[in-house]
């Protein structure tokens, strides 16, 4: 029998279903583990307003007959020193080494610092608890899913890594946990990221180069009211770095903005010709 992995951190939504779907169509057995991870949010960050919703969760998960895994933090973390609010979790010395070879401290990492440490910690203790044969993981967090990629392949080559497409609202917001925060107007507002990445994509047909496409995404981004650009660019999908004027090829657009207090991510995949 094999077993296919959803890691969460609850609230789910329709793109957590589309998980669960893509779980049960490659393995026998699926586990989605909810888990709001301490380790991945930074002192100034949501963790604690973080949307806990074990039960209406449980119950939307009903009708697939999946396990759900919820564990405490201190079934995940026993030893984890309680004196800070969050626990002071140290991260293994083996997910440590790895971390420092991969790009952990670029994008989301710049801007959240220490975020992927926690993410790839977690991400291991869940790995070694459920023992999948797969893990699946939404292309939406395109860096977390880089570094889990990056990770299995190092650490854990026994599991299969299936990556499922961003799942949209109607008008073209990703999907996420974090869109409950934002009030109808802001919502508005952040309809110019998936536009800005749509744009992109088109305008690099007939930009004179690359950098001339990303500018103009960027501005377009900037100029929306209520939007705070942290960053936009294109990404080589082999390494995670920015692509230079002689790249061709599949890639990688990233961009994340806050939009009022609410802070946003979204990619798609395109190709430079």
């Amino acid at each position: 029998m094999t077993t296919a992995l959803v890691p969460t951190m609850g609230a789910l939504h329709e793109g957590h279903l589309d998980l669960v779907r893509r779980a049960k169509e490659v393995a026998d057995r699926v586990v989605v583990s909810i888990f709001v991870n301490p380790t991945q949010f930074g002192a100034n960050e949501d963790f604690d307003k973080y949307p806990r919703t074990l039960e209406s969760d449980r119950a939307l998960l009903e009708p697939f007959g999946v396990e759900v895994f919820a564990p405490s933090i201190d079934e995940v973390y026993p030893l984890a020193d309680r004196e800070s609010p969050q626990g002071r979790i140290e991260v293994p010395d083996s997910i440590s080494t790895f971390a420092a070879s991969q790009p952990t401290t670029t994008f989301e990492g710049a801007t959240r610092p220490g975020h992927f440490d926690g993410m790839l910690t977690v991400v291991a203790r869940l790995f070694e608890m459920v023992q999948p044969d797969v893990a699946v993981f939404g292309q939406k967090d395109a860096q977390q899913v880089f570094l889990v990629r990056n990770l299995i392949e190092q650490m854990f080559p026994q599991i299969t890594l299936e990556v499922v497409p961003t799942n949209r609202e109607a008008d073209g917001l990703a999907r996420s946990s974090r869109n409950r925060y934002l009030s109808a107007e802001e919502r508005l507002h952040a309809l110019v990221l998936s536009r800005a990445l749509i744009n992109l994509s088109l305008r690099l047909m007939s930009a004179t180069s690359t950098a001339e496409a990303v500018a103009e995404a960027r501005a377009s981004v900037e100029a929306e009211p209520e939007v705070r650009l942290d960053y936009l660019d294109i990404v080589d999908p082999h390494d995670f770095t920015p692509v230079d004027e002689q790249f061709r090829g599949p890639a990688t657009a990233v961009v994340a903005a806050w939009v009022g207090s609410t802070r946003l991510i979204d990619t798609i995949n395109l190709v430079i010709n």
